[in-house]
């Protein structure tokens, strides 16, 4: 029973020392890329009244969310998605703004998916949402920040891949595929099943074109060439004005000058149904899933009461560190952490030099000595937590300074070690 204590649940797991400093340095060098575009932070809370996740709202289905009640007989859930929660803060605090609004976020989402096998259940995500903008520009200026966001975490090579709902849809309306039947054809067209697709359109009916690019969706996808290609499979109205857009976009990421990093899926589909427009994937090497995910939702809000078009993404931080891992891409963390050790004569002088260590900037650990240790005993601590000096005392005046990396020691009165800092 002790040992299972020790243990965490399926999906979850703890994260600390070496690789905790890591994740949290990149937190904050992404969030600063947020800021240099404008994105102002908003924490909404880690578990939210069921409704706000809903079917209605076209997030994930009900029986992968974590559930529970309150003492009133609510039922609520652990956040799995924060879409849903930005919008509904969006409605209550920004409901009289006609302006566009710019919020970014960071924080945990729970998804309790048995298939998730080997997979997180509990996973960092950051994001931003731009809320109140229904333009191409829009569409680009969130692109171009995934863009940045993957560069400032050290990644070079990636590709943001960009699919249109609105393709999808259109040659659904036109085929009068019921729901269940859309379900399946979503699946097997995301898994780029191209047999099923096959098998399942000549059970329709449907005319041949339409059949034909049904066929062609899980080939759509590369350059800028393969949606000339898509313009001539359909006559469809709001199909051609989905691949009209990208192009438009395709023009506007041209002027950001980051058309390299992107290509064009129109066989990409979400299990997010609040999508409207254009939806994103971001991958690179090192790891099978996409490190960012987003797209268009302009009618969500409208559920909370505010008409707002709308577009996000976010970042999976725990994707995003194993792709840096996989690549060998270090995240710098910067070292200058100090071990101060004592014995009780020295102990007014040693709080009074760490004092002014930490004042100075200085990360310090004050440890009073142990006789039953050796100084290799510390020295292996030191290294154990990424500390990069040891200074121990010889009595009230002196001090043995040791680097860590050069493994070099020498003596020095206290003053002139004061002093010299």
């Amino acid at each position: 029973m002790k040992n299972r204590l020790l243990h965490t649940p399926d999906g979850v797991r703890d994260i600390y020392n070496g690789e905790c400093q890591k994740k949290i340095v990149l937190q904050e060098k992404l969030q600063d890329v947020l800021k240099l575009y404008g994105y102002r932070n908003i924490q909404t809370p880690t578990f939210e009244f069921f409704d706000i996740f809903s079917s209605e709202r076209g997030t994930i289905p009900s029986k992968d969310m974590y559930k529970f009640f309150d003492t009133e007989g609510n039922t609520l859930v652990l956040r799995p998605d924060f879409t849903p929660s930005i919008a509904r803060s969006a409605a209550k605090y920004y409901m009289e703004d006609d302006m566009p609004i710019r919020l970014c976020y960071m924080g945990n989402t729970f998804i309790n998916n048995s298939s998730y096998q080997g997979r997180l259940k509990e996973t960092t995500q950051l994001g931003a949402e731009l809320i109140g903008d229904d333009t191409v520009e829009a569409d680009a200026e969130m692109i171009a920040l995934v863009v940045d966001i993957l560069k400032k975490s050290g990644l070079t090579e990636f590709q943001v891949e960009i699919g249109q709902v609105d393709f999808f849809k259109g040659l659904l309306e036109e085929a009068g595929i019921d729901e269940d039947t859309e379900e399946t054809l979503r699946e097997l067209i995301s898994n780029k099943n191209f047999f099923g697709v096959e098998e399942l359109v000549s059970e329709q009916d449907m005319s041949d074109q339409l059949k034909k690019t049904f066929l062609k969706l899980p080939e759509l996808f590369g350059s800028l060439e393969k949606l000339a290609e898509a313009k001539t499979l359909t006559t469809n109205e709001r199909a051609l004005r989905a691949i009209d857009r990208l192009e438009e976009l395709y023009g506007v990421l041209k002027d950001y000058g980051m058309e390299k990093y992107i290509s064009f899926d129109l066989g990409m589909l979400s299990k997010y149904k609040y999508y409207t427009g254009i939806i994103l994937k971001a991958y690179t090497y090192g790891t099978g899933e996409a490190l960012v995910t987003g797209g268009r939702y302009d009618n969500l809000l409208k559920q909370f009461g505010k008409k707002a078009a709308s577009i996000g993404f976010a970042v999976v931080i725990d994707q995003l560190m194993l792709a840096l891992s996989g690549q060998k891409i270090a995240i710098p963390v910067a070292c200058s952490k100090t071990l101060v050790l004592y014995r009780k004569p020295e102990q007014k002088q040693a709080i009074e030099l760490t004092n002014h260590l930490r004042s100075k900037g200085t990360n310090v650990e004050l440890m009073k000595i142990d006789e039953n240790r050796t100084l290799d005993d510390y020295k292996d601590f030191a290294g154990r937590n990424d500390l990069s000096e040891i200074l121990s005392f010889e009595d009230e005046e002196r001090i043995q300074v040791i680097s860590l990396e050069t493994d070099s020691v020498q003596t020095a009165s206290l003053s002139d070690y004061v002093e010299g800092i």
